[in-house]
């Protein structure tokens, strides 16, 4: 995580999202941090059962949530991949140590999944862990796992983002078999970022009450020699009220702009000068009500090789880049510095409560924030984001998005 700690003082200062309950574990600048423990790691540990990120995962394998110590508060499982979220049914037992899925559930073949978590030790502190996998593909198929949701509600600069789980040799004939639509209609191009990911995006920011159908005829299209498609459906989006947010990094502030209404300024704390946050403009991708950082993840270690920050229950995090760059809130720190000094790893850091509130500067935002909404970082020493850096893209010239078309 490209995130908030200060080494001598009092602690870490970090950012994460997906609109929604649960939990994820992440770094502000790494990526996604692991969150699986490792061996004489704390008792707080929370085991997942298939791994983070694994593939081609049996749909009979054993599917499982495992506490060594503390109690399961919640476990949601759900199939992600762009149909209407699927729940896993399953319950927690009796002594809150294990989540098990219901006798006889079978996973899907060709299918994303994620598991989310939260734990209490044994004085009520919580932990929080967001995993996921996805289940074999059939030999010689290939599928494409997008976003936003079937049927959600987003940001005027949503993105419609593909990622395949194989390389793409015939780019051409995948984005011809891939439909994106408007109603009011609006020209939409679909630009390439290597050989796996295609994602698609108008000219401007979408209006607001669009109604977007994203239409999958993959089945049976041939993207490389002796790899067919084998998905068929349509999923659509509706794009909600427009809301875009400036962050200064040399001001500290954060301006919020919602159609409708007057801007509101908060205060907050960016990049310190040796981890200055990206400029640029970024896309919500993710929300999480509490998520879990640990600097040992993403290389920030002390000289024992542990983690320079550990916080299992950072509130209202956001994420804005696949690197790990998050707008999150922030209770460790001391109220005063927000607005006055830069502290954080590259993530952007809003006053918050342990626990969180909706009440503080972090919670206020999170309650009025989407998946979709665009965050713009200025004046910061970083580079702009990379268009292909989570949902990014709005960074890219018109005209050079449309040179990474196959379609002309």
């Amino acid at each position: 995580m490209r995130h908030a700690l200060r080494r001598a003082g009092r602690g870490a200062g970090f950012a994460l999202a997906w609109a929604g309950l649960m939990a994820g574990l992440t770094g502000c600048g790494g990526g996604v941090l692991d969150v699986g423990g490792k061996p004489g790691s704390p008792e707080e540990v929370i085991r997942v059962v298939p791994g983070d990120g694994a593939r081609d995962v049996d749909p009979g394998v054993p599917l499982g949530v495992r506490l060594p110590s503390g109690r399961l508060e919640r476990v949601a499982v759900r199939r992600i991949e762009n149909e209407t979220p699927a729940r896993v049914p399953g319950s927690i037992s009796e002594d809150g140590l294990r989540w098990s899925p219901r006798a006889g559930v079978r996973l899907d073949l060709a299918a994303k999944y994620s598991v989310d978590v939260v734990a209490l030790d044994g004085h009520g502190r919580r932990s929080a862990r967001h995993t996921t996998f996805t289940t074999e593909v059939p030999d010689h198929r290939f599928i494409g796992y997008f976003k936003p949701e079937n049927r959600a509600t987003v940001g005027t600069g949503m993105i419609v983002s593909f990622d395949f789980n194989q390389r793409i040799a015939d780019r051409a004939a995948v984005q011809r078999a891939v439909r994106v639509t408007a109603e009011p209609p609006v020209e939409i191009v679909g630009r390439w970022f290597g050989d796996t990911r295609l994602d698609f995006r108008p000219k401007e920011y979408w209006a607001p009450g669009t109604e977007v159908t994203v239409d999958v005829r993959l089945r049976d299209v041939q993207a490389a020699p002796g790899a067919y498609g084998i998905q068929h459906r349509k999923t659509s989006f509706t794009v909600g009220r427009s809301q875009t947010s400036l962050v200064d990094a040399e001001a500290k502030t954060m301006t919020v702009r919602r159609e409708g209404s007057a801007p509101v300024t908060i205060p907050i704390t960016a990049g310190a000068a040796k981890f200055p946050t990206y400029n640029g403009k970024m896309v919500v991708s993710e929300m999480h009500d509490v998520t879990r950082m640990n600097g040992a993840t993403v290389g920030f270690t002390d000289s024992g090789g542990k983690g320079e920050y550990d916080i299992k229950d950072v509130p209202h995090a956001m994420r804005l880049s696949k690197s790990g760059t998050f707008l999150h809130g922030n209770y460790w720190e001391d109220a005063d510095i927000f607005g006055e000094v830069n502290l954080s790893h590259g993530c952007v850091g809003l006053r918050d409560v342990k626990g969180g509130s909706g009440e503080t500067p972090a919670g206020w935002f999170f309650d009025r924030t989407l998946v979709g909404d665009v965050v713009e970082v200025v004046r910061s020493a970083e580079r702009t984001i990379a268009p292909d850096n989570g949902l990014s893209g709005w960074n890219m010239e018109w005209n050079r998005w449309k040179e990474g078309a196959a379609l002309r």
